[in-house]
Parts: structure tokens; C-alpha cells; sequence
């Protein structure tokens, strides 16, 4: 049986995040951009980075300890490349971080083909799914990764965790071909750490395999664990590493000391960041097979990969696109009656009226 859903109109749902982030001494576009962003992860049914997710990790991280600053300014470093740029993020919002970024980079790969933007000193952007996929919708293919808040991950063989989950995500311009971008978004861990407080909170197990209790041992109950394993063995500790030495040239710290800030002089405890759009134009050679534009040829692949025997096969994507017509079905952002409770919370908080269940309904 599928889990019954109750209907939050954005507006309703996004005054009350916009509310709790300008409680907490954001400035109104740092709360909007959350507020966006939120609806956003929600609307294409990622439950485990949408607006509680944000605010917990701002509680536990943020604004709250000194590991984000309300109101920061990004400052843009000199440097002599036209196609890529540097920012000191200063600590100020992820997601505000992220949309500009993202945006910069679209600017640049329409004047020289691809931009990039690196971005040090910065706190947690949450999906980054989502930013590719808008930019994909656009029809550039873009990337990012982040190095996470905490050190969650034990490399492969290893006892200790000393890697964040460090997600990975790209966005590619299909569109025009399938009806929605393709999307490879991923931890660098079996699941998130999002995932895991998912599951606990709708009293649920684990995947095997996926995490480790404070021994060491694999363990499936949410509530045991104290770190998780890289997915596919070395091949997850790899993409993981990466992302820890992208961060590493950047300006970023030690990732055992990554998270709330701490006392020992001079160190960094901040997230980095790294974005990367390309045009489509910079891949068209133009020499297709029958004389195919690069559109028809996506097309024609796509179908080619999908065809006799895989026709059931989903893309990467598919689930968030179709949750995305589920939700727009609905004329609204669906949320169980556990992730109210915790609205209900976060309403509480910041002194404002808790939502009336009986204005929301029942999703189909």
C-alpha cells in the first residue's frame, strides 16, 4: 500500500519555511531561496533534503553554532580565467549559494561554451540534484559536488569514518527527447544520512549492508547507526575521495573537523562546492548518422538503449519526474502526517499558527 500524502499548497508551505529562516536572521532572499529550493526537493518527492531537513541541519551546523552566516556576502576572487571563477562563500546560506552559482555558470558556458564555479567557505546546499536538473532543463548538461558537513563515511577497508557522503550530480538536456532531464544524483554512501533520519522517523529498517553501529558492525536499525559505507565498494570510496581533494584545493580543511565549529585556531569547519554547465553546442561535432541533428540523435539513442527487453527500465530522473506530476496533480507539495508534526514543530518555533490538517487533502 502506497503512504497516504496530505496536500500543502507551495504558497502555505513556503510562507512558513520563509518565516523560519527569517526568524533564525536570514535576510529575505536567503529565505526565499530556501523556501524555493525546498518546495523544489519536495515537489519531485526528495523527502530526505526538503525544508526540515534544511532547518535541522542549520539548528545542528548553522546559524545556530557560527557555521553559517545570515546575511553573508559572496565575494568573488580575481583570477585570470575567463570560464571559470572562485568564490569565498563567507558561510552565507547554501542554497542561495547554489542557485547563484548555477546561474553564473549558464552565463558563462553561453559565452565561451562552459563555466565553472568553485566555491570555498560555504555551508550545506542540500539536493544538488536539483540545481542540475534546472539548469538541464534549460538544456545544458551540469554538474556539481559538494564535500558534506560531516565525516559519515568509511573508506573502503577502513574502520573509521573519515569522508562525508559527498554527493555527486549531474543534469543532462533530454528534455526535448523523453519529457524530463535525466538525472544521476547521488551519495557516495550505500544511502544519505538524510535517508537514514527518513527512516527512523517512519519507523522503518535499512538496507543491508549500508551502515555500521558504534562497533562497527553492519546494523539495518536506523537508530543504531553511527556511520555508513561507500556504495560499490572502492568504486564509491573513489568518487568520495574526490570530492574531498576538489575541496581540499579549493580551501577546504580536515574532513574529521568538518561540521560545528570548534576552537583550534585558524582551522576551517565549512563545506565546499564545485559547478561545472557546458553547452550543448560545445559537444555538437556535427557529423551525425543519417543526418540526424544532435536532438534527433539523443533521441534516437535513448530509444536505442530502451528498446526490445529493457522497455520497463527507468532512467535516472524518471522517479522525481514522475513524483513531479504526482505532485503537480495535486496542486500542491505532499508531505505525510509525520513530516507535519515536525511542521508543527518548526512552526512553534518561530511563533507563527500551525497549519490547519483540515485545509490539506488527501493526495491521489
Amino acid at each position: 500500500m502506497s503512504e497516504k500524502f496530505l496536500v500543502v499548497p507551495k504558497a502555505t508551505h513556503d510562507g512558513l519555511v520563509k518565516a523560519a529562516f527569517e526568524h533564525r536572521g536570514f535576510d529575505t532572499d536567503e529565505a526565499s531561496a530556501a523556501a524555493e529550493f525546498s518546495a523544489c526537493a519536495t515537489h519531485h518527492g526528495i523527502r530526505t533534503h526538503n525544508a526540515l531537513k534544511a532547518l535541522h541541519l542549520d539548528e545542528l551546523f548553522g546559524s545556530a553554532v557560527g557555521g553559517c552566516t545570515p546575511g553573508a556576502t559572496i565575494e568573488v576572487i580575481n583570477k585570470r580565467f575567463d570560464a571559470c571563477q572562485t568564490w569565498n562563500a563567507n558561510k552565507k546560506l547554501g542554497q542561495a549559494v547554489a542557485y547563484a552559482a548555477i546561474e553564473t555558470c549558464i552565463d558563462m558556458a553561453e559565452k565561451h561554451g562552459s563555466g565553472t564555479v568553485v566555491v570555498d567557505d560555504a555551508f550545506h546546499y542540500l539536493w544538488g540534484g536539483g540545481y542540475v536538473m534546472e539548469a538541464a532543463r534549460k538544456g545544458y548538461f551540469a554538474y556539481t559536488n559538494c564535500t558534506s558537513t560531516l565525516a559519515e563515511v568509511v573508506p573502503f577497508t577502513g574502520k573509521t569514518p573519515t569522508l562525508g557522503t559527498n554527493p555527486h550530480s549531474w543534469g543532462l538536456p533530454t528534455t526535448d527527447a523523453i519529457g524530463f532531464p535525466v538525472v544521476v544524483d547521488w551519495a557516495t554512501s550505500v544511502i544519505a544520512m538524510g535517508r537514514v533520519q527518513q527512516l527512523k522517523r517512519e519507523g522503518q529498517e535499512l538496507p543491508p549492508n549500508a551502515a555500521v553501529d558504534k562497533e562497527g558492525n553492519p546494523t539495518i536499525d536506523p537508530h543504531e547507526v553511527t556511520a555508513l559505507l561507500p556504495f560499490a565498494a572502492h568504486k564509491g570510496y573513489g568518487l568520495g575521495l574526490m570530492n574531498e581533494i576538489l575541496g581540499a584545493m579549493t580551501g577546504g580543511s580536515l574532513s574529521t573537523l568538518r561540521g560545528i565549529p570548534g576552537e583550534t585556531p585558524g582551522e576551517k569547519y565549512s563545506c565546499n562546492f564545485f559547478f561545472q554547465v557546458i553547452h550543448p553546442d560545445a559537444f555538437d561535432a556535427g557529423s551525425f548518422a543519417h543526418g540526424r541533428t544532435q536532438a534527433e540523435n539523443l533521441k534516437a539513442v535513448l530509444e536505442d538503449i530502451l528498446g526490445e527487453g529493457n522497455e520497463h527500465c527507468l532512467l535516472p530522473g524518471q522517479p522525481e519526474a514522475r513524483f513531479a506530476e504526482r505532485s503537480k496533480r495535486n496542486a500542491g507539495l505532499l508531505f505525510s502526517e509525520k513530516e507535519l508534526d515536525e511542521f508543527d514543530e518548526v512552526a512553534e518555533q518561530c511563533g507563527v499558527e500551525k497549519w490547519d490538517r483540515r485545509d490539506f487533502n488527501e493526495a491521489s
